[in-house]
């Protein structure tokens, strides 16, 4: 019997990287010179954000995602951070908002314009005040909403809660102190319950997200490792880092028991820092190299010998960081199954790089493209506390199919109602200005939905900075001293009125 190489079938095995045309990449963008080992640049179907260099505190650019070509140098920026941003994260259950961390110590939540900024923002939603050291990471939980973590250079991993009506916030729901050095990643298990961590103590340790309870620990010597991944619900990490003698290499965990690694495979012996992205749809595990010019790409199985290289990506431009599309903001009509976007730094570039399964139909094809995680939150952040755990919300790729409603979309409907009851009790009011009694009981009766200072209650937000506080309150004086002068007005009118119907009646008498 003649003896025959075995090949492994798999329906990824052909897939290749597209870069985009010059048209379509975003040029004349000046990248953070930063040397924190972080991607930079975050992306959602609306937005592509990106940290930049510049001078007196830290910014960060938000683009529309269509807005491509040359950049203009004057374009608004998020600058309201006064030590440089080092790491930006979009909340998964809303396109409109992200989150930043910065070497001032503070973590900031800043909401964006429905059609992108048109002004420098400044002024932050929320502000997360914990941490004694600049933050290096911060991670949003993968299935509650407004929950968010974050780590900095004194070791704490600290967790926040953002359903709250303070524009400040100073005390985390929970801080995390297993680490003796700075954590370099982070990463989540598909349902949020464990978080796995990189620390400069070459250990990888592996924490329940709510309680903070150190479940598992590693420590290899033959392995420092720098960045880690749950890979889904494969009950497997994998971890990249070097070796004794500096190769740069991967190494594939037992979740269940961290003692020996499952594999362990070098690389090359070059000096920059691997970036794995892994896609639990597909099974495919992505590794870009910082200051390289390629990504290799493997298929993870469940079986011996667990990680099976597929090809490689070439390319002369190298990579600062990358930005990673979310699947629901990918193009199924070409196979699209992975969407990279290079910061190239030497050109001021950032390069749309897709990944690609070479099909012939040009129809949707469901095997690639299984449920995926949509961008519904699972869980309130009350829920989460409280001791719920649950799987992410999936939603289809299939154009036509029914999207979840996103959370910002409620929000605005939320928002939409009551703004329309008010203009309603305005409008009544503006009805009612005869004077009647009858009136006047039904605005006693709706003094709930008063407006205060041109807003209703529900959409007056809370003053964030003390020029603001100033602002509001001379506001509000000229409000009280505006109704001063209607009551004064009223006051008048009463007894002019008084004294015509007095002489009316003198009048009659005499008569």
């Amino acid at each position: 019997m003649t003896w025959r190489p075995q090949y492994r079938s798999s329906k990824f095995r052909h897939v290749f990287g597209k870069a985009a045309t010059k048209e379509s990449c975003y040029d004349g963008v000046p990248i953070t010179r930063s040397v924190q080992d972080n991607t930079f640049c975050a992306v959602n179907p609306r937005f592509l954000a990106v940290i930049t260099e510049c001078a007196g505190g830290g910014a960060f650019l938000v683009l529309p995602i269509h807005h491509t070509g040359k950049v203009d140098p004057h374009h608004p920026r998020v600058s309201g951070h006064r030590g440089n941003v080092l790491d930006i994260k979009w909340n998964p259950f809303n396109d409109h908002c992200i989150a930043s961390c910065s070497e001032d110590a503070t973590v900031k939540v800043w909401e964006i314009p429905l059609h992108g900024l048109m002004k420098n923002l400044t002024v932050s939603w929320k502000e997360l005040q914990g941490h004694r050291r600049r933050v290096g990471l911060i991670e949003w939980h993968p299935t509650a909403s407004n929950i968010l973590f974050s780590t900095g250079y004194d070791y704490q991993v600290m967790i926040w809660n953002l359903d709250c009506l303070e524009p400040v916030i100073k005390n985390p729901v929970r801080t995390i102190s297993h680490h003796t050095d700075v954590v370099l990643s982070m990463s989540f298990s598909t349902d949020g319950s464990l978080f796995a961590t990189t620390c400069r103590d070459r250990k990888i340790r592996l924490v329940e997200s709510r309680s903070g309870n150190l479940l598992r620990e590693a420590s290899c010597k033959a392995h420092k490792a720098s960045k880690v991944l749950i890979l889904g619900n494969m009950k497997m990490l994998l971890s990249t880092g070097t070796s004794r003698w500096n190769e740069r290499q991967m190494v594939l965990w037992d979740q269940d028991d961290l003692s020996v690694p499952l594999v362990q495979e070098n690389l090359d012996g070059s000096s920059g820092v691997l970036f794995p992205f892994y896609d639990p749809d597909t099974h495919m595990l992505y590794i870009a190299g910082k200051g390289d010019g390629n990504i290799r790409y493997y298929e993870i199985s469940s079986e011996k010998p667990f990680v099976h290289y597929l090809t490689e990506y070439r390319s002369h431009l190298p990579q600062k960081g990358m930005g990673v599309m979310p699947k629901r903001g990918l193009d199924v009509s070409s196979c699209e199954v992975f969407r990279f976007y290079k910061l190239v730094t030497i050109k001021s570039l950032i390069e749309p790089l897709s990944m690609i399964v070479p099909r012939r139909s040009e129809s949707y094809q469901e095997d690639i493209y299984p449920m995926t995680a949509g961008n519904t939150p699972a869980l309130t952040a009350e829920e989460w506390l409280s001791g719920t755990d649950k799987g992410p919300v999936m939603m289809s790729l299939k154009p036509g199919s029914q999207v979840p409603e996103s959370y910002l979309e409620a929000t605005k409907e939320r928002q939409s109602r009551s703004a329309s009851a008010q203009l309603g009790y305005i409008q009544n009011q503006l009805r009612s200005n005869d004077g009647s009694e009858d009136a006047n009981r039904t605005a006693e009766g709706e003094g709930q939905m008063a407006v205060v200072n041109g807003d209703g209650y529900s959409l007056c937000s809370p003053p964030r900075t003390e020029n603001e506080l100033l602002m509001k309150f001379h506001k509000q004086q000229e409000e009280i001293r505006r109704l001063r002068e209607l009551l004064n007005q009223r006051d008048v009118h009463i007894r002019q009125l008084e004294l015509e119907i007095k002489n009316m009646k003198n009048s009659h008498s005499s008569l």
